[in-house]
């Protein structure tokens, strides 16, 4: 049996928005169903994450939003669609936490990263709840803090 072949980037894209914007709480890994040319575009690292987000529809979950840009030699013969909504792969228990948060408690599903597990694609996602513009106020003076104490003890 052959091996995986590893990839020498384990992290294909990373949501800063995510982080800036929601606060995160419960993070999940959920496997994607991907087309050949898909992944052979996220080897390449064409990928946009940003303004992606994950929906829960009839029991299952679908990641909407993501562009993968197709490679011009790998997708000659196939129709591309690079908007296409993405199945993901959770377990029952999973979907029904999901369910549940996201009718009941008012979260949210926000992609916060997608990297290789295993020679496999892995989408991490996480349970979030909007920032307000003062939150978002308080997170930067925070981090400029810590940025000037770092300066301070150098």
């Amino acid at each position: 049996m052959a091996k995986a072949k590893k990839s020498s980037q384990p992290t294909i894209a990373l949501n800063k928005r995510a982080r800036h914007e929601y606060h995160l709480h419960d993070r999940f890994e959920a496997g994607i169903s991907l087309l050949g040319w898909e992944v052979k575009s996220l080897r390449q690292g064409r990928l946009q994450l940003t303004e992606s987000y994950v929906m829960l529809r009839n029991g299952e979950a679908y990641w909407i939003g993501a562009h993968i840009s197709p490679l011009n030699s790998a997708s000659t013969h196939v129709d591309t669609n690079p908007m296409r909504e993405r199945k993901l792969l959770l377990h029952a228990r999973e979907l029904n936490t999901l369910v549940g948060a996201v009718e009941r408690k008012g979260f949210t599903l926000v992609p916060v990263a997608l990297y290789w597990k295993n020679g496999r694609v892995k989408l991490e996602i996480a349970l979030a709840v909007g920032k307000k513009q003062h939150d978002k106020r308080a997170d930067d003076k925070d981090r400029d803090w810590q940025r000037q104490k770092q300066r301070l003890i150098r």
